[in-house]
């Protein structure tokens, strides 16, 4: 399983759906969508700044988030960004890797 970081803000139409419906059904209806991807909502965070909305979650690979994120951001009441999350032992794992690179120009 991977782990992303979706990050939404609220559209006006969003937030009313929000006002009508409580954040307590929206989280219910977000582990409803992850767990039908075959994935689970680590956390669900509501905050004030540039985006409303933080979720961690673990999906089977990014196909699956790239579903969801599209998903959602088609509807209209939400625009939604998508980071991949990395463990310190996948980092690990990456710095162990032998990259061939050359700089443009050198």
């Amino acid at each position: 399983m991977s782990k992303y970081l979706f990050k939404s803000r609220l559209a006006p139409e969003g937030l009313k759906g929000l006002l009508s419906e409580g954040a307590t059904a929206r989280r219910e209806a977000v582990e409803r969508m992850v767990e039908g991807l075959g994935g689970r909502v680590e956390s669900m965070y509501w905050a004030f700044g540039d985006d409303d909305v933080y979720v961690t979650a673990e999906l089977p690979g990014n196909t699956s988030a790239a579903a969801m994120g599209m998903v959602v951001s088609s509807v209209g009441g939400v625009r939604t960004s998508t980071v991949v999350l990395l463990s310190a032992d996948e980092i690990d794992e990456a710095a162990r890797q032998k990259v061939q690179y050359r700089a443009p120009g050198a």
